[in-house]
């Protein structure tokens, strides 16, 4: 599996790290405790077997083209009662054409996500990937009720099978 991922500037990284760290002190679930090097704030425009020739250089230009891209959060829900626990991101008419020009440099690939794919896809955040409905109250008391905003400022592709990642494009992740 390869991922077209967008990552969040400092400052609103930070913010969603310490949603994750409040939930986990409460003993929710939370992406806090998934200590693998790759694990970051980020939001998935697209996850497919792999990418078709080309496709990486064609990705890279247009995430340098659309980068830095502005973001605010919206609400925490939980997705489809009882899976993720997301902060949802306002789609902004730039964030929705990055997404559909991703998906066109994609177009064919093996193994396309459908939950990515345009007219589906609902951008957001993860904070927990297995979550119950019942503790949503909760949740969202500890993510905090503010909605905070930030820019999306690199871009990567999480490779599953070697569990790594690689940047996409000329921004470099400020962190990894």
């Amino acid at each position: 599996m390869r991922t077209v991922e967008l990552l969040c500037s400092p400052r609103l990284e930070e913010t969603v790290r310490a949603a994750w760290d409040r939930l986990a002190v409460a003993g929710l679930p939370s992406l806090a405790r998934n200590t693998h090097p790759t694990n970051r704030p980020h939001l998935t425009l697209a996850s497919v077997d792999a990418f078709p020739p080309g496709a990486a250089e064609r990705l890279a230009d247009l995430v340098d083209a659309a980068l830095p891209l502005p973001v605010r959060l919206d609400r925490v829900e939980v997705l489809d009662g009882s899976a993720p626990l997301v902060w949802l991101v306002r789609p902004t008419p730039e964030l929705i054409a990055l997404h559909a020009a991703v998906w066109d440099v994609l177009a064919g690939a093996d193994g396309q996500n459908p939950w990515h794919a345009p007219g589906r896809w609902i951008p957001h955040l993860s904070l927990a990937l297995r979550f119950r409905d019942n503790d949503r109250r909760l949740a969202r008391a500890l993510a905090g009720g503010d909605r905070p905003a930030g820019e999306f400022v690199a871009a990567r592709s999480y490779d599953g099978d070697s569990r790594t990642v690689a940047p996409l494009g000329a921004s470099v992740p400020p962190r990894e």
